[in-house]
């Protein structure tokens, strides 16, 4: 059975649930209720673990914030010795609009402090991640009041069928590849 890491980038706590920088935990959760399993507290974070035909995914929600990322990632990359293409990482990017996908190989951290750190703490940008697009109307130098603020409720509304699109795009990764989920989502 192939195993991946699909680690999905938030902040923990109340106070964060619901903003656009947890769009990954979103996906996370949506995936695990999707499959009918639960999230389990373990080392730097919650996992739940999800059957896909010959594929086990890791779906792993860090507990060290967005910034501290990599420190998770290499600790379970090098704990279940994954090799760095079976990981994926789920990640908000302000440069899409709301609700548009992106699956890259690999590629810069796009200012992303998240992505900066995975990186930093794997020693490379060789792997793969899913952008999820939430979108930049925010006035200059308030990123970080938009990114940790809430989704409104019409994009809200949106979410289960946007989740629903990302998580396929999450599977077809692991089951047919990265280039195959780039052919098939990025549009």
């Amino acid at each position: 059975m192939k195993r991946y890491l699909i680690t999905c980038l938030g902040n923990i706590g109340p106070e964060y649930a619901g903003t656009r920088h947890n769009a990954g935990f979103m996906l996370g959760d949506h995936m695990a209720e999707e499959a009918g399993v639960s999230f389990t507290s373990c080392r730097y974070g919650d996992m739940a673990k999800v059957k896909v035909k010959n594929c086990e995914l890791m779906l792993l929600k860090p507990s060290t914030f967005m910034n501290l990322s990599g420190v998770a990632v290499r600790y379970w990359m090098n704990k279940e010795k994954l090799p760095l293409e079976n990981l994926l990482v789920i990640v908000d990017d302000i440069a899409l609009p709301f609700g548009a996908i992106r699956m890259r190989k690999q590629g810069s951290d796009a200012g992303h402090n998240g992505l900066r750190n995975i990186a930093s703490e794997l020693g490379t940008q060789n792997y793969a991640r899913l952008r999820f697009g939430v979108g930049n109307d925010f006035p200059k130098g308030c990123q970080v009041d938009y990114v940790l603020g809430k989704f409104p409720p019409e994009e809200m509304a949106e979410m289960p069928a946007l989740l629903k699109k990302a998580s396929e795009a999450v599977k077809a990764f692991c089951l047919s590849g990265a280039d195959f989920a780039m052919t098939h989502f990025n549009k």
